[in-house]
């Protein structure tokens, strides 16, 4: 019976016995791919496959195809990564400066004034331009 072995790079195509293991299969992957043994995951319709099983117990079809996938270095770090990238834990801690108390009552319109109308130079033209202005 004829298989297909949907690779990383190509489509293989094989011809199997009913008493054949998937450990056939593996080492012909790994000859025609170039890829180690172990690194090699064979699954049909998205169930990952045993390597000690035979192709009779999968109830396949002439023409039917096993998707074969490569094994990704790496793999989950420890902890949690939502933080990841955030400066907030990284930068010290700065302890707030002491600001000068408001004034509040008859002191506070006291400035008030003097701030609106007692401190103010009348331009020659008679306007205003803005609070930081003497004009």
């Amino acid at each position: 019976m004829q298989i297909f072995v949907r690779g990383p790079a190509n489509l293989l195509a094989f011809n199997i016995e009913k008493d054949d293991t998937l450990q056939d299969v593996y080492e012909c992957i790994a000859q025609e791919s170039g890829c180690v043994l172990n690194d090699i995951v064979l699954s049909l319709h998205g169930a990952p496959l045993n390597n000690e099983q035979l192709f009779e117990e999968f109830n396949l079809v002439p023409g039917s195809t096993i998707d074969a996938h490569v094994k990704v270095l790496g793999g989950k770090t420890h902890g949690r990564l939502n933080n990841a990238g955030k400066v907030k834990n990284a930068t010290p801690k700065v302890a707030p400066t002491e600001k000068p108390k408001k004034k509040t009552g008859r002191a506070r319109r006291r400035e008030q004034y003097a701030h609106r109308f007692a401190n103010k130079v009348v331009s020659p033209s008679g306007d205003r331009r803005g609070p930081n202005s003497n004009y």
